[in-house]
């Protein structure tokens, strides 16, 4: 088997023991360990849900836990944009290939689109964690980030957590559609 294939495995138990502390947790992860793909862990959340007989108001602390654990975990990285500023970030971002025309060419972008460039990046995929860069190289208001952030992160959440939830559904596997067996 293969560590992707095992990972997502070993998230799909835990996932169906723990829900709800899953999705935080995995969306406060994706943002500092960029490996783990809510892209993957949300759908899956959302199919569990289904199969457990949730309903679809009980996806909301789902969403929102979703939505916090994704705020807190990016505002860790726009702190530490905040905090240590260009020059740093500047060498750490050359090991990534990063070079500083490009970064020149992200910050005219985001001074364009700020406040729409976070809302609308929390909803592309690798664009999600790197939108935290630019906001905080460039101070972005602390409540304005954690408001759009949230925001964001709560569209996010609802458009995938939905999707494995109606997957589900479709297919015939939500407890809504199971009949008992004789």
């Amino acid at each position: 088997m293969e560590p992707f294939d095992s990972f997502i495995v070993w998230i799909t138990e835990f996932l169906g023991d723990h829900l709800y502390e899953g999705i935080f947790l995995a969306a406060l992860l994706e943002t500092v360990v960029p490996p783990i793909p809510t892209l993957a862990v949300f759908p899956t959340a959302g199919f569990l849900a289904s199969q457990q007989g949730i309903s679809v108001l009980g996806l909301i602390p789902m969403i929102i836990l979703g939505a916090i654990g994704a705020t807190i975990g990016t505002s860790s990285i726009y702190f530490i944009a905040l905090k240590l500023g260009r020059a740093v970030l500047i060498r750490y971002l050359k090991h990534f290939r990063i070079s500083e025309k490009k970064l020149e060419r992200v910050e005219v972008w985001f001074e364009k689109y700020g406040d729409k460039a976070v809302f609308l990046g929390r909803m592309v995929p690798v664009m999600r964690e790197m939108i935290s860069v630019p906001a905080g190289l460039l101070k972005m208001k602390i409540p304005k980030f954690l408001l759009y952030t949230f925001a964001g992160s709560c569209v996010w959440s609802t458009g995938t957590i939905l999707s494995g939830y109606y997957f589900s559904e479709a297919i015939g596997l939500g407890t809504s559609q199971i009949t008992p067996l004789p």
